[in-house]
């Protein structure tokens, strides 16, 4: 990893291509729809080239960039635009040439907003309650909570047969 602020087009490009998919999904889990989602993932990579930190490994630079897109995603959900645009005239597509919306994801991505992220980090990531709590700045039992809550809304949603693994 770079131990300056100012990296290179490549190192940048190499940054985007190892973790966009993730970061796409995270967003299109807070917004819904793909032109949203690429504006947020616009602007995390911006805020990568104008004010990323240098980064001790990979797993530290994924940690910085999950935490900023999801930060960018709720600042702009609450922005005041926001609240007065009539959301049901947009409608999410279930496919986009990079991504592929599975049943499952979209009912994760319906979840309220508290879950969301911590699921999508658990069960797509690989992360355990630790790791979320430190990424989105929350108590580990607030992480085990919400995945709890999130685990009963999802065998609601998908039938008894959802697997907890």
């Amino acid at each position: 990893m770079a131990n300056s602020l100012l990296r290179t087009d490549k190192e940048i490009a190499e940054i985007y291509e190892r973790h966009k998919k993730t970061l796409y999904r995270v967003c299109f889990a807070y917004m819904k729809n793909h032109a949203d989602t690429e504006d947020a993932l616009q602007e995390t990579f911006y805020r990568l080239i104008g004010k990323g930190p240098p980064f001790k490994s990979e797993e530290h630079e994924k940690a910085w960039l999950l935490r900023t897109a999801t930060n960018l995603c709720k600042n702009s959900l609450r922005h005041w635009w926001r609240k007065n645009k009539n959301l049901e005239d947009y409608e999410a597509p279930q496919t986009n040439g990079n991504v592929e919306i599975s049943y499952t994801l979209s009912a994760v991505m319906a979840l309220p907003e508290k879950y969301k992220a911590a699921v999508y980090l658990y069960y797509y990531e690989g992360y355990n309650s630790a790791e979320i709590a430190q990424i989105l700045v929350k108590p580990g039992s607030t992480i085990r909570n919400h995945l709890h809550g999130a685990r009963k809304a999802l065998r609601e949603k998908l039938g008894g047969d959802f697997d907890e693994t």
